[in-house]
């Protein structure tokens, strides 16, 4: 293992042109229990006033950032719960101003929101790339997670998504009592999806499961992380991310940009965005740095939820420095079966990525949680389960 490093550049070269879009729509037609995200459930007039807001956000990130976008990623929430009038409208106002993904452009949707014509209109407004809630096909299971549609509304639903030409990707909730993950997983995969989220049930605070005192036992936990990737090997997907399975070619490119620290745009009520700060972006420029601190490498911006949204409100922005970016990289790409390039993050951050951490990541690769491959610093399987520990090194350091 050598932690040495080629030559520092003079100045850090982070992204300048944001090629990333998430949008965040907030309506779904019920609260499943175990959400935490920012959701609502549609009221008279709230999706006319999203639309036109929307419209006057999107022109605002035109204004303020260089955009060449190379994918999109309509999220929620519910993007498929919207009417085919409103959802034309909103990819209306995104094409207007920002383009359209050249690479990706997902589409976040909810079985029971799907027909053959509605599927043909998604498909004709340019998504080619459709994430289904699916979450288990078993009916009793479904009905545990509160979800409004059944085992074979599921299954109808990604084979009239397959059948109009869109790649699918399947989520799947792991750990949930009384599951039976193995015809999950094989059921899921039988009806032809390219790639699989396999995310394990977690209580957040605040939610409806907190509130009935549901929990998630470690044990079970464990068994069905190590069991998924079991089968989906089996069945020919590889994981490529510690919750996402794909076939080969068929990874989200979209998330990809999250995982590998890129600048993405965050449009819509409560969506976080990490945009250009540094001169040579058509962006606000070099935030404002207290003395001391390095010139900040990005900015993140989290804007607020709806109703304040609606009022014009930018929510909250934080300039990142080097350093965090260097550990917000570290914590998100290490998260990848690839990992992390330290070179290639040296360059980007200016910093020695190597030489600055090199206490945290020898006592890492010691413990057999990370491995050093030339460049490439990577979690091992064993890491993935204390990515939280480990990152908590760097942090430290």
């Amino acid at each position: 293992m050598s932690l040495s490093a080629p030559p520092l550049p003079s100045a850090p070269v982070p992204d300048t042109t944001v090629r990333h879009l998430y949008v965040h729509v907030p309506f779904c037609p019920s609260i499943c229990p175990y959400c935490d995200f920012h959701v609502l459930t549609r009221k008279s007039g709230q999706v006319e006033a999203y639309l036109e807001r929307l419209e006057t956000e999107a022109a605002w990130l035109a204004s303020q950032y260089t955009v060449d976008l190379d994918t999109v990623y309509l999220g929620g929430g519910t993007p498929s719960f919207l009417r085919d009038a409103e959802i034309t409208a909103l990819v209306g106002s995104i094409r207007r101003h920002l383009g359209w993904g050249r690479q990706e452009n997902t589409l976040e949707i909810n079985p029971g929101t799907v027909s053959p014509a509605r599927a043909a209109l998604w498909k004709s407004l340019g998504f080619d790339r459709a994430s289904v809630g699916v979450q288990s096909l078993d009916d009793a299971t479904l009905k545990f997670l509160g979800r409004q549609h059944d085992a074979a509304g599921a299954r109808e639903a990604v084979t009239t998504l397959i059948d109009a030409g869109l790649r699918v990707s399947g989520d799947l909730i792991t750990a949930v009592p009384g599951q039976p993950l193995d015809s999950d997983i094989h059921g899921l995969v039988g009806l032809g999806v390219d790639h699989i989220s396999a995310y394990t049930l977690t209580i957040e605070p605040g939610t409806e499961f907190a509130r009935r005192g549901v929990t998630v036992q470690e044990d079970d936990e464990r068994a069905g992380f190590e069991r998924t990737e079991e089968l989906l090997t089996a069945h020919g997907f590889a994981r490529y991310e510690i919750s996402n399975y794909a076939r080969p070619g068929q990874q989200s490119r979209h998330n990809l940009a999250y995982w590998n620290n890129r600048t993405y745009l965050g449009l819509g009520p409560g969506a976080a965005g990490q945009y250009p700060a540094l001169p040579g972006s058509k962006g606000l420029g070099v935030q404002g740095s207290e003395e001391g601190l390095a010139v900040p490498l990005t900015t993140r911006r989290t804007n607020p939820h709806l109703h304040t949204w609606l009022t014009g409100e930018q929510g909250e922005v934080e300039a990142i420095n080097a350093e965090d970016y260097v550990t917000d990289a570290l914590f998100m790409g290490l998260r990848l079966r690839t990992g992390v390039d330290l070179d290639d993050l040296s360059r980007r951050s200016g910093l020695d990525v190597r030489g600055r951490y090199a206490g945290a990541i020898a006592a890492n690769v010691g413990r057999g949680w990370l491995e050093l491959d030339g460049s490439w610093l990577r979690a091992t399987p064993a890491g993935w389960w204390v990515l939280n520990r480990v990152v908590t090194d760097f942090l430290e350091a």
